[in-house]
């Protein structure tokens, strides 16, 4: 791996490799929906191929963030996932973002903790957006 690209390039790269197999979608949620019974009940009357179909978008997002794409699509996110509308709770991303990385760990072959710290660093400011709109 060249260690002189751009940390969001990185995690660019790190997601391709890990979203072109489907069943990281579906590895996802099972790892997040293990996390609590809370995150578990929050998805037992969801369509979870659609949630897949938003998952990738969203992670896309987040990273095209990071690589400076505007805010836009985030604050859509952030607005979308605030108290008075889904009301996820700012301390679920937490475990979001553990899931995600677990998964990642099992889909992506060059992932490791360098890479785990690189995606955590470049997924925080996005993340903090939409946690920061939570109460609108």
């Amino acid at each position: 791996m060249n260690n002189n690209v751009e940390p969001a390039e990185r995690v660019f790269q790190s997601y391709g490799r890990a979203c072109s197999d489907a069943r990281f979608f579906e590895e996802f949620y099972k790892n997040f929906i293990c996390k609590s019974d809370g995150i578990r009940a929050m998805f037992v009357d969801t369509d979870m191929s659609a949630q897949r179909g938003l998952l990738r978008g969203g992670i896309m997002w987040l990273v095209m963030h990071a690589r400076g794409m505007s805010d836009t699509k985030i604050r859509a996110l952030g607005e979308s996932h605030s108290r008075k509308h889904m009301n996820i709770h700012p301390s679920l991303y937490g475990y979001w973002l553990d899931a995600l990385l677990e998964t990642l760990h099992v889909f992506d072959p060059d992932f490791n903790l360098e890479l785990d710290q690189i995606w955590r660093e470049v997924l925080r400011p996005g993340i903090k957006l939409i946690q920061d709109m939570y109460e609108g």
